[in-house]
């Protein structure tokens, strides 16, 4: 991924995450935690992490169904040359991540 790319990819993941809060309920906690941009700059696939977690399958319904609303507001709200069209994934490795965590703190827990 040459500059360009990672600098789009820095700006969409940003704006992204900046609809999403103002766009979203407060049932859940929705955050961007990554953004893939494919070689051409034509698709894009967001990883979203979802807070409660029992709330994944609205959450990622709400993001996929405003995704034309996302690409108008970075093409508003940037000066990128193209704008890519959007899918939305739930970030599996910030769920594992989290569970490492627990593991380590029950872990430490049971040490003391």
């Amino acid at each position: 991924m040459n500059i360009r790319q990672n600098r789009a990819k820095d700006i969409i993941t940003r704006k992204a995450a900046e609809f999403i809060s103002r766009e979203a309920s407060s049932q859940s906690l929705i955050t961007v935690t990554d953004c893939f941009l494919s070689d051409d700059s034509k698709q894009a696939t967001l990883l979203i992490s979802v807070l409660p977690t029992e709330e994944e399958r609205p959450a990622k319904s709400f993001v996929e169904h405003h995704l034309n609303e996302l690409r108008a507001h970075i093409r508003e709200n940037t000066r990128l040359k193209n704008i890519p069209y959007f899918a939305v994934e739930i970030d599996i490795g910030e769920k594992h991540r989290r569970k490492i965590e627990e593991i380590i703190a029950e872990d430490k827990k049971a040490e003391k």
